[in-house]
């Protein structure tokens, strides 16, 4: 079922009649800190920083690619900031919907220690909700440098493979 559910996505998003590109809200990563430097000391300011950065990275490497158009989601950053993406029911489509959005791409880091860290980018049919694919790659080292290697591996890799069933990037 879910199968043929992409299917129809994939024709609806590449028929003729459509632009090629899928327009694409692509939302600032959260981060999942549920190491025990997260309990004692909370939100760290370098890896704040490191959210913005690769959820920039992220929407340069996809706009880049020419096989999605990247819209502007300044008008909902803001609520999107304040609700939880990957709990809220599905606020993120509502907010790709707002902004005209054929795809809504959501993310997380979640970092389990120190060293130990994950990386899962969702990408979800803004018309119906339905979760086309999801792209994730585990990761050493808390730096900037692993984050944006990671990134670039899940872009590359998952989102832009013309096998993985993103649509856009067939």
């Amino acid at each position: 079922m879910r199968e043929l559910g992409m299917a129809v996505v994939l024709l609806l998003m590449l028929s003729p009649a459509r632009a090629q590109t899928p327009k694409t809200a692509v939302f600032d990563f959260e981060l999942v800190d549920t190491s025990l430097e997260g309990e004692k000391s909370g939100p760290q300011a370098s890896e704040q920083a490191r959210l913005r950065i690769i959820s920039d990275q992220l929407r340069k490497g996809l706009g880049e690619s020419g096989k999605f158009e990247v819209l502007d989601i300044a008008p909902v950053r803001a609520e999107a900031h304040n609700a939880n993406l990957q709990a809220c029911g599905g606020c993120d489509v509502q907010f790709a919907q707002k902004l005209g959005a054929d795809l809504a791409i959501t993310g997380t880091v979640h970092k389990v220690s120190t060293l130990i860290l994950n990386m899962t980018i969702f990408v979800r049919n803004a018309r119906t909700g339905h979760l086309i694919t999801a792209a994730n790659a585990d990761f050493r080292s808390n730096t900037d440098e692993s984050w944006a290697r990671t990134t670039s591996f899940l872009l590359r890799n998952r989102l832009l493979a013309p096998n993985y069933g993103v649509p856009g990037a067939q």
